[in-house]
């Protein structure tokens, strides 16, 4: 069988594998990009798919594609959004900046594709496959679509799962008193509880922003055609076909309000990737906190646990590493690089088109990625079985100089520094100082130094509003 067969573009000649879907453009691009020798995502692709199915079927109600042309090119399309056919999609996501060669690379491959199911009919890339369309409003509204789609269906659902052990861990050590810790020292008294409970309101304002930059990116750029002015397509069909795909996702997509805006910027992208990048600031600050609370453990903090996953060290025996937090982290450094990235790229728009869309969508749909996984692993095989040490937490708060705060309403700031001081020097428990060092009634100082009441809001003896 021959290696190669020949097919013909507006450029002449190309030799394209005999077996491949795709055709001459989509040949070029590969030869003329070896950049990363990574196409654009499955999820980008997939969604270009869909958008070409239910393009199809508008025009087929527009009465601009005959039935038979339309339903092949719907079967193929959706194939595609299947995935059936990524391996047909061999362009670098470092390639032209609008994304022309992948776009059309599918229309290639749906309408060979289609045309095998059609047996016969002359389906043509750009006559059938892309009518009313333009790779300027088509990869735009691909990189929409996909996003957020990801963030609905992964990274929102992770985020979910994630506030959900963190609030039961605070739930959990909602009684467990533990010293608080500002500037890396010591200060009052603060429940393990509180702690983990903040971690769960990060998480929670993390889905909240998430949530906020849906209606930016459920506006899509298709109707805009090559400069945003829609010419060569029909005034319905861009809102023919957003409603198929928030009919399909149930997301409530539309045609852009603005298609100059559209097309000419990529705000919405990039304060989507504000928001992930944020959510991962805060993955890797919760992660650091458990990490520091877990060091020990003899020598460290001591005041958690966390479940021991794999041996730490190929030299010292019986070593555990808090390697969950750290494969954490490290995903989300690198969703900060890929958000430098996207900055750059949203910068890079020029007039009217922006030309950074691969390099937006991908590193848009690997930050979800990534965000989504870490967020369910974390969960899973960190807070879920993180256990707290109870007697240390008490131990710490008992011999911390920090004590002495709940003392300043009853002797002042100056006597309860004095105190604090004495505690540190001494390496003597502040209780124990004041009884010695103020004429304050035992009872009156046991009750000023309750850890417990120190957790909670208050003015007077100790600072405590409750028992």
């Amino acid at each position: 069988m021959a290696q190669h067969r020949m097919e013909k573009d507006t450029m002449g000649e190309v030799n394209v594998p005999a077996e491949a879907l795709y055709g001459a453009q989509t040949q070029r691009a590969v030869e003329n990009f070896p950049i990363s020798g990574q196409p654009l995502p499955p999820e980008f692709l997939h969604a270009l798919g869909g958008i070409k199915a239910a393009a199809a079927a508008a025009n087929q109600e527009l009465g601009l594609l005959p039935a038979p042309l339309a339903g092949a090119i719907q079967r193929a399309a959706t194939e595609v959004a299947e995935g059936k056919w990524d391996a047909e999609f061999p362009i670098d996501v470092f390639q032209t900046g609008s994304g022309t060669s992948t776009n059309m690379n599918a229309n290639e491959v749906i309408a060979r594709r289609a045309a095998q199911i059609a047996k016969g009919e002359t389906i043509h890339p750009n006559d059938h496959v892309n009518l009313g369309q333009s790779s300027n409003d088509v990869i735009p509204t691909a990189l929409h679509l996909s996003a957020a789609v990801a963030i609905h269906a992964r990274l929102v659902p992770a985020l979910h799962h994630l506030h959900a052990a963190l609030a039961a861990k605070a739930r959990a050590f909602d009684d467990i008193i533990k010293t608080g810790r500002t500037h890396m020292m010591d200060a009052t008294p603060i429940r393990l509880g509180q702690e983990f409970g903040g971690y769960a309101s990060m998480v929670e304002h993390g889905i909240a922003r998430l949530q906020a930059v849906m209606p930016d990116l459920c506006e899509l750029a298709l109707g805009g055609t090559a400069v945003g002015t829609g010419l060569n397509t029909h005034p319905e069909f861009a809102r023919r076909v957003a409603a198929r795909l928030a009919k399909a996702h149930g997301l409530p997509f539309v045609e852009a309000r603005n298609h100059f805006e559209a097309q000419g910027s990529q705000d919405g992208a990039l304060w989507a990737s504000g928001a992930i990048h944020t959510v991962a600031a805060s993955l890797m600050k919760i992660a650091g906190d458990v990490r520091l609370m877990n060091s020990g453990p003899r020598c460290g903090l001591a005041e958690v646990t966390l479940p021991a996953v794999q041996p730490g060290s190929s030299i010292m025996p019986g070593k555990v590493n808090p390697v969950i937090c750290e494969s954490l982290i490290q995903a989300c450094a690198q969703v900060t690089g890929n958000h430098v990235a996207i900055t750059l790229g949203v910068q890079g728009g020029q007039l009217d088109l922006n030309t950074m869309l691969p390099l937006i969508a991908r590193n848009l749909l690997e930050n979800i990625g990534l965000v989504a996984n870490a967020a369910r692993m974390f969960a899973d095989k960190a807070i879920a079985g993180l256990v707290a040490n109870e007697e240390t937490c008490r131990g710490y708060v008992e011999i911390s100089p920090s004590m002495a705060t709940a003392l300043n309403p009853l002797i002042g700031y100056e006597q309860a520094a004095e105190i604090a001081k004495r505690s540190f020097k001494q390496r003597r428990p502040v209780r124990e100082l004041a009884r010695e060092m103020t004429k304050l009634a035992p009872a009156e100082i046991d009750r000023a130094l309750d850890p417990r009441r120190q957790t909670e809001p208050g003015l007077g003896d100790g600072g405590g509003a409750g028992g």
